[in-house]
């Protein structure tokens, strides 16, 4: 038998974390936008791979410069800022035939001085990253938004019954428990034309609403009621998809030092965790393939 030829497979090159900080001084307030960013590009780069011939390779410090360029006229929204780079990527270098860009945006709120909010002085702050990707495929343009490191707790309406048990089951039932978690979400547009920063917003606000309202069987439906609340306000997002660690609070055992616990003092475990993912689509609505070849996991 003759073994197999060996032959390059799929590849992308580029520059990563990119952090870029810009600030608009156009008048005494300052604005600052702060993202890291990355750029690779997918196309005809198979001589340098097998040929050591760079003649296609776009240096990834000429990626990293042009990401500093472009931000001189401002970010916008970090989705909006990944397609410029994707438009312009593949519209100068004929071979460049797509590319992922990925960006993270840290947030940054005014400090109060003497009662009001300070014109050029800030502090780190944000419930969570924002994150986006944008995938280019030819013409083709998909644009995933997401967030992650939004941690979220309720200290009720949260149980967990009804399980199957073993004889290695030693977790009790319970109608009455914290319900903690880190959630990380991403959500694919179905179209191009989005005001990214209004529907960022939005979608947060969803997800937050929705984690408090109702009371949580399992981290699971919850998890679904959250997608189902951002698919149902925004027929523009054609699925979202979520990745959830059960961040466990266990009731501690005071009975030794003579105290009862009616569910006031708890441990928090960091490890293990249980991690719950799953996505939630709008029914007929297939996701291409190629929009999350570049995304770990479920986010």
């Amino acid at each position: 038998m003759t073994e197999p030829a060996i032959v390059l497979g799929a590849n992308q090159y580029g520059k990563a974390e990119v952090r870029v900080v810009k600030v608009t001084r156009d008048t005494a307030r300052h604005e600052i936008e702060d993202l890291g960013v990355t750029s690779q590009l997918r196309g005809d780069f198979a001589a340098a791979h097998l040929a050591g011939d760079n003649a296609h390779v776009v240096p990834t410090d000429t990626q990293k410069n042009t990401i500093f360029a472009f931000a001189r006229d401002g970010v916008g929204s970090p989705e909006a800022f990944l397609l410029r780079l994707a438009d312009h990527f593949t519209g100068s270098f004929e071979w460049v035939t797509g590319g992922r860009w990925a960006a993270e945006q840290f947030a940054w709120q005014r400090i109060p001085v003497g009662g009001a909010e300070h014109d050029h002085a800030f502090v780190r702050t944000g419930q969570e990253v924002r994150t986006a990707v944008v995938v280019a495929d030819g013409s083709d343009r998909h644009v995933i938004a997401g967030l992650r490191e939004l941690t979220v707790l309720k200290t009720t309406l949260s149980g967990f019954e009804g399980y199957p048990k073993d004889r290695y089951t030693t977790l009790p039932e319970t109608s009455d428990r914290i319900l903690a978690t880190d959630v990380a979400a991403r959500w694919r547009y179905g179209t191009l034309d989005v005001d990214y920063n209004d529907a960022y917003a939005s979608v947060q606000a969803l997800l937050l609403e929705a984690f408090a309202a109702k009371y949580s069987a399992a981290l699971q439906t919850t998890l679904f009621d959250m997608g189902r609340a951002v698919l149902e306000a925004h027929p523009e997002i054609a699925e979202i998809r979520f990745s959830m660690p059960n961040k466990h609070h266990f009731v501690v055992d005071l009975a030794p030092f003579g105290l009862d616990n009616p569910n006031e003092v708890f441990f928090a475990a960091d490890r293990p965790y249980g991690l719950i993912e799953a996505s939630v689509e709008r029914d007929g609505v297939t996701a291409p393939a190629v929009a999350w070849e570049g995304v770990a996991g479920f986010c």
